[in-house]
């Protein structure tokens, strides 16, 4: 089973060596590609000094800043052309942990989908403010309650998914960013019954460098959801 990593970047260079070096330097067996929006801090530069120590390290650049969800669009069409089976969504500012990237493969001998959940067991969030928690878990809330989904943290962006189901998705007419892109994700892969799983993980707000919210994304994020149901009452499938 082939297995890549997917992580976008913009602005990560102080990041970006921790990262390669813990997944790749721990988990030889998976591959890492960077999709990087020519950051202007030099991140893909330093990518491309870490491919002479990890020949499965791979670099995407596109000419501009462009979101996140079309970073990850990009991720898994590059993924589904080079046949990988198993496709991982992190982060590169270091708040999803490495060592979690196993356990979500791994569930994925059962599961079609699987989330690192912050909200499954709890509320597992290190140094975020109340102000961001309290946004992030009334979004959660919210998005279960308007589109129906058993998700309870259907915003995170620590997932693993088999290649089949991404296939399965219509990828282009995806076009939402930031917490709606992984709403509307999860809700395309739940309203053709693959199976879903959460499991339990720590997310830890990053110490370095500085945060992507904006309130564009939230309220995208907002609208979204009614979006969803709306797709929903009239069966939406793609």
């Amino acid at each position: 089973m082939k297995t890549l990593v997917i992580s976008p970047t913009y602005n990560e260079r102080k990041n970006i060596k921790l990262l390669v070096d813990m997944v790749l330097g721990n988990y030889p067996d998976f591959d890492l590609l960077i999709i990087d929006d020519s950051s202007p801090d030099g991140t893909s530069e330093k990518v491309k000094d870490l491919q002479s120590k990890y020949e499965n390290l791979y670099l995407e650049i596109r000419g501009k800043k462009s979101g996140l969800g079309t970073a990850y669009i990009y991720g898994f069409k590059w993924a589904l052309d080079h046949n990988y089976d198993r496709i991982v969504q992190m982060d590169a500012d270091l708040s999803h942990n490495p060592k979690d990237l196993p356990m979500l493969v791994k569930n994925l001998d059962e599961y079609d989908l699987v989330i690192g959940s912050r909200y499954i067991k709890g509320i597992s969030v290190v140094n975020w403010p109340l102000r961001r928690l309290m946004l992030s878990y009334g979004a959660n809330t919210y998005s279960r309650i308007i589109t129906g989904m058993p998700i309870m943290d259907g915003t995170g962006g620590f997932k693993a998914w088999k290649s089949e189901v991404l296939s399965d998705i219509d990828l282009d007419s995806v076009r939402s960013q930031g917490y709606s892109f992984q709403i509307e994700m999860n809700f395309r892969a739940w309203i053709k019954d693959y199976k879903i799983k959460e499991v339990p993980i720590i997310f830890s707000d990053r110490t370095i460098g500085q945060s992507k919210m904006s309130k564009k994304i939230v309220y995208e994020a907002i609208f979204m959801v009614w979006r969803l149901r709306i797709w929903k009452i009239f069966g939406w499938h793609s």
